[in-house]
């Protein structure tokens, strides 16, 4: 899940790369050619899944109802999927939960799963921010991992938008654009809080984190956890990152950027098109995911309820991919996969630096996955070394066998082995209540605040 996964693109018959483009127009006018395929293939599924259709218990209809699903599935374009927590378990009680969005910018809302309590339980609840990574899946991949926390946190997270919503008026958003977003909520938060970044933002939260350290900022987080990030993709490479190296920048803004097509909210908008990053996230894996849909079909026309419901709700997610801000997109690639600017020390944002070295309160977690293909074995590790201000009773890394990139972050052992350590971490880390205000209190009698720090957080 590495900024959109650097897949292959697009080829016209004999090799010849698409440029993206006039791809994105033409997309739009494909996708709205088919729509009255679509609409023929609903009518089709309905009239053969009739019961008082004598055709519905046969094979011959049984199989065209299946075939017209198929093909309206494959040729849909998936919307925003739905969080779909309504409650979760609090000490063996079952406690309803509320999902709403606290605070708001262009690009991003941040939302809060509010565990409406009748009594509030007596264990520490620490608040966790959880930063899910902006590259081409909305922040609902990560369902389960809300989930895992839910019980014993306060739990918050990134709800990055899609740029094709969001109107050229609304002004770019790039590299440092996302950095500042993490400070404001951060200050926004008041400082009671952990962080935890999912794979891509593990490079932006330890430079914000770095920044705020240099600034004496003291709404700085207890703990960051980072897990499966790209902080030094030198060590370990996987094809993700050769990818990124041999092309170069000019190759991916040549080959992958377009403009966002009318009547989009976001026309004329420059981004990395969702179903680029579609094509590259599959094409990764094709076999897999034809046999998949052709599986699909046959467990339609056996009427396999169990296995369609799991197809839908994997490929629900999957198929459902956003755009990119071309600007935020390319200043990653650059920074981040081609010219390692944080482990080579040359990472700036507003044109100061990012120094992990002026880490020195932010205790800092490392989670990777043995078998991870995007961000390989080292390369989140890679975060210690360059926080070397902070003690060593900070400092806390695990390796997870046996599981692959999505696994650091979700499935069964997620659950059971890795969600408990982060928990424990963020726990031991946690600093007595009233410590961030006492810290602000201190901060304001030496510096003023500043119009971003609010004022509400600093009585």
């Amino acid at each position: 899940m590495a900024i959109g996964v650097f897949g292959k693109i697009p080829e016209l018959p004999g090799g010849a790369p698409v440029l993206s483009a006039p791809l994105y127009w033409m997309y739009e006018w494909g996708h709205a050619g088919l729509t009255p395929s679509r609409a023929m293939a609903d009518a089709a599924k309905l009239y053969f899944k009739n019961p008082f259709n004598p055709f519905a218990q046969t094979t011959f209809g049984k199989s065209v109802a299946a075939a017209a699903e198929v093909f309206e599935r494959a040729t849909r374009r998936y919307g925003k999927p739905e969080w779909k927590i309504a409650s979760t378990l609090v000490g063996g009680e079952r406690v309803p939960v509320r999902v709403s969005s606290v605070w708001e910018r262009p690009f991003c809302k941040l939302l809060h799963f509010e565990r409406q309590f009748e009594h509030a339980p007596r264990r520490p609840q620490p608040r966790v921010l959880i930063v899910a990574p902006m590259s081409g899946h909305y922040a609902t991949l990560l369902r389960g991992t809300v989930e895992a926390f839910l019980p014993n946190h306060d739990v918050y997270i990134t709800d990055w938008a899609d740029a094709r919503m969001v109107p050229a008026s609304d002004g770019r958003f790039d590299l440092d654009d996302y950095i500042d977003y993490l400070i404001s909520i951060l200050h926004w938060l008041g400082g009671d809080c952990h962080v935890i970044a999912v794979c891509q933002p593990a490079v932006p939260v330890l430079a914000a984190v770095a920044r705020m350290e240099a600034e004496n900022d003291p709404y700085v987080p207890h703990s960051m956890t980072l897990m499966g990030g790209p902080i030094d993709t030198r060590l370990n490479p996987t094809g993700v990152n050769k990818l990124a190296e041999q092309h170069g920048i000019e190759w991916f803004r040549t080959h992958v950027i377009a403009r966002v097509p009318f009547p989009q909210p976001g026309f004329m908008r420059e981004v990395y098109p969702g179903f680029l990053q579609l094509w590259g996230f599959v094409s990764m894996n094709l076999d897999r995911h034809l046999d998949a849909h052709q599986q699909l079909f046959t467990n339609l026309v056996k009427g396999d309820g169990d296995s369609v419901t799991k197809h839908k709700e994997f490929y629900d997610e999957y198929l459902a991919v956003m755009d990119l801000a071309a600007e935020y997109y390319l200043q990653t690639v650059e920074s981040v996969f081609i010219r390692h600017d944080l482990p080579n020390g040359t990472m700036t944002h507003r044109g100061k630096p990012v120094d992990p070295a002026a880490i020195r309160r932010v205790a800092l977690l490392t989670i990777e996955g043995e078998n991870d293909d995007i961000s390989g074995v080292g390369q989140t590790e890679a975060a210690h070394r360059l926080c070397v201000n902070l003690p060593a009773e900070k400092k806390a890394h695990y390796l997870q066998l046996n599981v692959g990139h999505y696994g650091v972050f979700n499935g069964s052992r997620f659950h059971a082995e890795i969600a408990p350590r982060i928990s424990d971490f963020m726990l031991t880390h946690n600093r007595a209540p009233g410590s961030a205000k006492a810290a602000v209190t201190e901060f304001i009698k030496r510096v003023k605040p500043t119009q971003d720090q609010p004022r509400s957080k600093l009585a």
